[in-house]
């Protein structure tokens, strides 16, 4: 008896292509209406690809099909004015969870930003970072591992459209020159501005509330260290 058929993985490079739609929907479904951005931040993201407008940033969307339906999304960007990438989305439709299409889609998002940073900055891929719920049993994993550090601040991603909060979530840090415990402040200063400024598009962080309280609790802290599993939620 023949296996099940192994979804495709691969990159949606053009605005009109229909995976874009089925992707968004299936992040939609996936994450809360606060943290999902609207349809058009994909297309028109894309349409500024298409137009060859790009330079030292590069967004992806990887998607996974069956059948011709998308089950697994991944999303994330590559910023080469600090030669680090940042994780989007990953999202999984439940038929296909424990199936292997996370991992799959979160490995050719990496291949992309370590291609990203030999081709755009001529160097290694320095670090790649992203956001978490801190109840979120990924974060557990993520913990586990010796190169990532989950920072200890009160991280908050922007409002995402008119009349939303900003979200309290877990900043992620993943280095790939030597295992870290702890990130300068400095560092951490920079890495907020360019994810906000050229990420998320806020015209002028400073100008949010959300994002000067996350100043403020990184002012009179040299460094930030790591959240431990002990300072998780427990498991229910």
């Amino acid at each position: 008896m023949a296996g099940k058929p192994s979804p495709t993985i691969r990159e949606v490079l053009h605005s009109a292509d229909p995976a874009v739609v089925k992707g968004h929907g299936l992040v939609w479904r996936t994450f809360h209406k606060s943290e999902s951005v609207g349809r058009a931040e994909w297309v028109n993201t894309l349409r500024e690809r298409e137009a060859g407008l790009w330079t030292d940033l590069r967004w992806h969307l990887v998607v996974a099909e069956l059948a011709g339906a998308v089950v697994g999304v991944a999303t994330g960007t590559y910023l080469g004015n600090i030669n680090t990438a940042v994780v989007g989305y990953i999202a999984v439709s439940r038929a296909a969870r424990g199936t292997g299409v996370g991992p799959r889609l979160r490995a050719r998002l990496r291949r992309l930003f370590h291609r990203d940073a030999r081709q755009l900055s001529r160097k290694p891929l320095q670090a790649i970072i992203g956001e978490v719920r801190r109840d979120n049993p990924w974060l557990r994993t993520l913990i586990r591992r010796d190169r990532v550090l989950a920072l200890d601040f009160a991280y908050r991603q922007p409002r995402l459209r008119p009349g939303a909060p900003s979200v309290p979530l877990v900043m992620y840090y993943e280095g790939f020159d030597r295992v870290r415990h702890r990130l300068p402040a400095a560092q951490i200063r920079k890495l907020l501005y360019s994810l906000w400024r050229r990420t998320y598009r806020i015209a002028q962080p400073l100008s949010d509330p959300a994002f000067r309280r996350m100043l403020a609790d990184l002012e009179g802290r040299p460094f930030i260290g790591e959240i431990r599993l002990a300072d998780l939620p427990a498991r229910a």
